[in-house]
């Protein structure tokens, strides 16, 4: 059975050992996460490369996710690496404290604005919500709180205000750096941390194109904010070309009890408006240390799955686990797993709607009838920029999606949509007939059709034009 949901797997010190990013590609890996919070520019470029080189080995297409750090907002550190804080007792941020002289009093923090963005009663969350402080009093820069459910606090630990609030604005001047590597890496995808609408999202876009860059933009969803309202994370998601439902840094935000409902609806509301979903954090984390998963982990990869997600992803599990290829092995099963259960489908009202002329139009029809007649065993797509096939890929189909892109920088983008698998054909001086039977031929040699079979065939007029698909034929296969 073919794997239709896709597997981003994040690179690390895992990852960089003997020949595991070979075999990571080789279990199916669909896109690679170039994690900024950590290493330098000069491991990115090194990983990028090495994916690129593996990739092109083993003739296949892997997309490449830069994923900025943003502002995470962290403690400093401890004269002894931790602390740990008791129930009750006094706990102080302060930005102004040394960075290196933290005790179980207090230690310093890296956002001189935390006082301004808290009040008496707000409640702060440290370590993805380990511990928890309740704030007393605010004293000039130095927020005063007390410990409600202490433990173990080490260096550089995150902090997050519950309901959300903090006013840090999600590019730094470090991500502004990151995404001028970004553009020289040419990377498939950049991840912008902690968006509060879509403006941030915007201002992204325009940094990444003035560097040269050409990424699709993936709005992280994990901000309170971000969720406030439908009509707010409508705008976040339509000026992004991806979401990541962020569970991490989100679930602190809005509370456990919340988290899946939300889930549920951002993956549904993303396919609803034509947006790639990425679901993300602790998907397997047991297998950080583990060589098999939970059960609990399992059912949590096989509800992405069924809900509809584009990929799900890996972050520690490979970055710096001790079984990242089992993790990647483990986790296709899953996948394949839930996938024989077909659980979802496009709001019919969605599929009674007026589409124009292209690319929308050709995607429903094809979709349509490939759902309607038992005799169309596949569906080639050639496409210019992607589009049709992601648009395809957003209504469930009961067949596999085949997107044939002249580019390769196409077909690694293509490379995370659900049940898209990305060919890389050249075609020119060919009309279209022409390229019809040779992306029928390739298929055949690949043993995915046989001589008898039918298969839909959707293109442009002109090869070369993006956004205009206004050809669907069904083609027997010879």
């Amino acid at each position: 059975m073919i794997r239709r949901t896709k597997i981003v797997a994040t690179l690390g010190p895992a990852t960089d050992s003997g020949d595991t990013l070979r075999q990571l590609i080789a279990e199916g890996v669909n896109t690679v996460r170039l994690n900024f919070s950590h290493g330098d520019a000069e491991d990115h470029r090194r990983r990028a490369g090495q994916v690129r080189a593996e990739a092109a080995r083993q003739g296949c297409h892997v997309a490449i996710l830069g994923d900025l750090q943003g502002p995470k907002i962290r403690v400093g550190k401890f004269t002894d690496s931790r602390v740990r804080l008791k129930n009750g007792s006094e706990f102080i941020l302060d930005p102004s404290r040394p960075v290196e002289r933290g005790d179980s009093g207090g230690v310093s923090v890296d956002y001189s604005q935390l006082a301004q963005d808290c009040s008496p009663g707000d409640c702060l969350l440290l370590d993805d919500g380990r511990l928890s402080l309740r704030v007393k009093k605010i004293v000039g820069a130095a927020v005063i709180t007390e410990v409600e459910s202490g433990g173990w606090l080490s260096d550089r630990k995150g902090i997050n205000k519950q309901g959300g609030g903090l006013t840090a604005p999600a590019l730094t001047e470090k991500d502004q750096r990151d995404i001028r590597v970004a553009a020289e890496l040419q990377l498939d995808y950049l991840a912008v941390s902690f968006p509060r609408g879509a403006r941030d999202i915007h201002r992204a876009r325009e940094l990444l194109q003035q560097a040269g860059g050409t990424s699709q933009i993936v709005a992280k969803i994990e901000r309170a904010e971000a969720v406030s309202s439908d009509e707010h994370l409508e705008k976040l998601i339509l000026a992004s070309d991806v979401i990541m439902v962020a569970r991490g840094d989100l679930a602190v935000e809005i509370g456990d009890a919340e988290l899946m409902g939300v889930q549920k609806h951002l993956i549904r509301f993303a396919r609803y408006l034509n947006r790639t979903v990425i679901t993300a954090t602790q998907m397997m984390e047991s297998m950080i240390s583990s060589p098999v998963p939970t059960r609990a982990e399992v059912c949590d990869v096989a509800n992405a799955v069924l809900d509809g997600t584009d990929a799900v992803m890996l972050s520690a599990e490979t970055a710096s686990g001790q079984y990242p290829v089992e993790t990647v092995r483990h986790m296709a099963e899953v996948i394949i797993g839930a996938e024989k259960h077909r659980a979802i489908q496009r709001p019919a009202d969605v599929l009674r709607g007026n589409y124009p002329a292209g690319d929308a139009c050709i995607a429903v029809a094809a979709i349509t009838i490939a759902n309607h007649c038992q005799d169309i065993r596949a569906i080639i797509c050639q496409t210019e920029t992607g589009n049709t096939a992601l648009l395809m890929s957003r209504v469930r189909a009961v067949i596999p999606i085949y997107a044939f892109c002249r580019h390769r920088r196409i077909c690694n983008r293509v490379a995370l949509y659900r049940g898209v698998d990305p060919v890389l054909m050249a075609v020119a001086g060919m009309d279209g007939p022409s390229r019809d039977q040779k992306a029928v031929n390739h298929l055949k040699q690949r043993k995915l059709l046989a001589p008898g079979d039918f298969v839909l065939v959707s293109r442009g007029y002109q090869q070369d034009i993006g956004g205009h698909t206004d050809t669907l034929r069904i083609v027997r296969v010879e």
